[in-house]
Parts: C-alpha cells; structure tokens; sequence
C-alpha cells in the first residue's frame, strides 16, 4: 500500500505556486525558507517528477506541477472541511482581506459590517485597491481572500456574480455630447482597455482624459463632469446617468466577480467570510437601489 501524500508538504507546495518565491511562499505557511526547500525535494521525490523550475522571474509550475497542483488545492479544501465538521471551537481569527475599491462605497458598509456582528471574534484586516493590485498581492502572500473583478480569459477565481458593465456619465453633465469624447480608466485597467478597444469598433471618436489607480478619483471626475466612466453595476453611485447603447456607445463586457483565496483560505473562518460574500451579493437588489437615471 503507497504512503498517502503529506497534507504539510502539499500546503507549501501550494503557496509557492501561489506565490511564485520559496520566501514569500516561507513566510506565509510560517516555515524558513530552507525548510520549504527540504518540504519540495521529499515531495518530488515522492513522486518521482520535478515540480517546480527556477528562472530569472522566479518560480514556475512544471508540467508535472501544474497536474498536482488542482489537486492538491482540492485535498487541502477536503481536509479543511473534515477538520471543521468535528470541530466544537467558536470561529475566531484574523482575516487578510482585499475588496476593489471601486466597490468599497456600497459593498462595504453593506456585507462587512453585518458579517462583523456575526461573528465577533472574527477580525477583518481589510485593504481595497484595484482588482489587479489585488491579484498581485495574493501572490505575494498579502491576503488570505480577495474579491475581485475579472474578465474574459481570466480565470483565476471562483466567479459567483455576473453584472453589466455600464457607460456612466454625470447627471445633466456635457461630457457625453463633447467630441472627442473624454473618458476616464484605471491604469492598470482592463475596462479602460475593453472600453477603448469598443469605441474605436465603432468608430467612436474619444480621448482619455483622467487616469488613477483609486476608483473613487475615477468616479469623482465622472460626477464632475469631466469625463465619461465605466462602472459595474454594483459600484453605481448616486448622480450618474447610465448610458443606453442608442447613443453610439458599444455594450462592454460583462464584469464576472470572483474570489480568490490562498492556498490555506479554506475551512472555518475563510468559508464564513466567503460564503457571507457569496449570500450577501446574491441578495443585493441593485434594481431597486440604482442610483441612476435611463437617458
């Protein structure tokens, strides 16, 4: 009878995948560095197959690696489960959580506070920036579990919401009708690259005039007038006017909001998070709470 695979050595095998570094990776699962190294030679001898190679950007799954690693992820999502459903311990711990910053206004205050009252013992570390900035962080061990936006051929998450994205413009605002017409993105942003590639599709004349890496600036010069934005549907704020595609304005590209967690964000306080996300947003009735007006 084969010796079943250690779960300690998967977990860390995991994180470097995640992360990309055997020193990020260290850090998160709370090992040296040499002793991760020691962890990968006895599973790849175990396995007989190189899993990891080293190059000039870091640390890559080989062929070999990128077979263990879904299935690895899934034995430490099983493990997790098992370990919870005989577990009589109240759900307490810190959470390193990333939220996109463009939904921070509404999603916020609506599910994080309401998750906290819950679950008091469960502390919330929560940072918002831009879906990308988030991506980044998660492979550099910053988070236990993000939610974030991603597009067509980006699959990296688990997406539990699909939204439109709308052109948004300010309430009897001039930006709209100007030609070119200013707009304003993120930068990095794949809407701005989705919604640029759009306009010159149709032959749509325009300008970036406004370009920040902070949703809010984004949308304060949306609301100013100065230029016409993109949002999904769960960011629209209060005083912008969605805009009908009868106006020369290209549908985008839905927005697929997904979850990401770290290889150890299973089981206890990483699925309560995960699942209040999930039921919150399902609930979300953006319908009767849209702040904005049909032109």
């Amino acid at each position: 009878m084969s010796v079943p695979l250690d779960l300690d050595q998967l977990q860390s095998f995991c994180a470097i995948a995640d992360c990309g570094s055997f020193t990020e990776a260290a850090r998160r699962v709370n090992k040296t560095q040499s002793a991760v190294s020691m962890q990968i030679k006895r599973l790849e001898e175990r396995l007989g197959h190189a899993l990891l190679s080293r190059d000039g950007r870091g640390v890559r799954l080989t062929q070999h690696g990128e077979a263990l690693y879904a299935r690895a992820r899934k034995m430490l999502k099983i493990n997790a489960e098992i370990m919870d459903e005989f577990s009589d311990d109240e759900l307490a711990g810190v959470i390193r959580f990333g939220l996109p910053d463009d939904y921070a206004v509404r999603l916020l205050p609506v599910i994080l506070s309401s998750f906290q009252k819950t679950h008091p013992k469960i502390t919330l570390d929560v940072r918002c920036a831009s879906s990308e900035d988030l991506l980044e962080g998660m492979r550099r061990g910053r988070y236990d579990l993000i939610c974030f936006t991603q597009g067509a051929g980006r699959e990296y998450g688990e997406v539990f919401r699909t939204e439109p994205m709308f052109w948004v413009a300010a309430q009897g605002g001039q930006a709209l009708n100007m030609d070119p017409m200013p707009i304003a993105g993120g930068q990095p942003c794949q809407w701005k690259d989705n919604a640029m590639e759009v306009l010159e599709r149709v032959g749509r004349d325009y300008r970036v005039v406004y370009t920040s890496s902070n949703a809010l600036a984004i949308a304060s010069a949306v609301l100013t007038d100065l230029a016409v934005g993109f949002l999904p549907e769960s960011a629209l704020q209060p005083g912008m006017l969605a805009i009908s595609e009868d106006r020369n304005l290209p549908r985008l590209r839905d927005a697929e909001i997904a979850l990401m967690r770290a290889s150890h964000g299973y089981g206890g306080i990483f699925d309560a998070l995960a699942k209040h996300i999930i039921r919150s947003m399902g609930n979300l009735d953006t319908q009767d709470s849209l702040p904005i007006a049909a032109e």
